[in-house]
C-alpha cells in the first residue's frame, strides 16, 4: 500500500474518530481526509511542497 492510500485512510479514521454525525462530522472528516490524502502524498515524493511556498511568495 502506498504512503498516499494510508494517509488517506488514517485521515479519514481519525475524522470519523474525533467527529462522529451529522453535515459537521461530514466536513470535519472530508478535510482531515485530504490532510491525510496530501500528507501522503508528500511522503511518496509525489507533493512539491517548495513550489506551493514559492508560487506565494511569488505573489508578494
Amino acid at each position: 500500500m502506498s504512503g498516499t492510500v494510508i494517509g488517506l485512510f488514517t485521515g479519514l479514521v481519525l475524522g470519523l474518530a474525533a467527529a462522529f454525525g451529522g453535515f459537521g462530522a461530514f466536513v470535519v472528516v472530508l478535510l482531515l481526509g485530504a490532510i491525510g490524502l496530501l500528507v501522503g502524498r508528500w511522503l511518496d515524493g509525489k507533493l512539491d511542497v517548495s513550489a506551493l511556498i514559492g508560487s506565494v511568495r511569488d505573489r508578494r
